[in-house]
């Protein structure tokens, strides 16, 4: 499957932003999808994944209330509403597809090239 990362830009602190990943190749439905980001400077970290039908969502406790993650199998697409942006949130973001929903960036088999998200104070 091929991803397709969307939607970053510059928004100030408090702001909102709606990060799309476009899938294309291979049934998007079969894949549980993860967010993924790397802020300047630092390791790549988990930010939230998604079941294959939407079920089940899991997310980093440091967006949980703020982000949501999300799914349309009919659009194949993925999506991450960003509400109360912070600038600790200013990193690039990746979409990456895998087995089943986890935290773990290596059981991600796919991934797509990342959209920037940098968030001013």
């Amino acid at each position: 499957v091929q991803l397709q990362a969307s939607g970053g830009g510059l928004v100030q602190a408090g702001g909102s932003l709606r990060l799309s990943c476009a899938a294309s190749g291979r049934t998007f439905s079969s894949y549980a999808m993860g967010w993924f980001r790397q802020g300047p400077g630092k390791e790549r970290e988990f930010v939230a994944a998604i079941s294959r039908s939407g079920g089940i969502t899991i997310y980093a406790d440091s967006v949980k209330g703020r982000f949501t993650i999300s799914r349309d199998n009919a659009r194949n697409t993925l999506y991450l509403q960003m509400n109360s942006l912070k600038p600790e949130d200013t990193a690039v973001y990746y979409c990456a597809a895998g087995s089943r929903v986890n935290r773990d960036s290596d059981l991600y088999d796919y991934w797509g090239q990342g959209t920037l998200v940098t968030v001013s104070s």
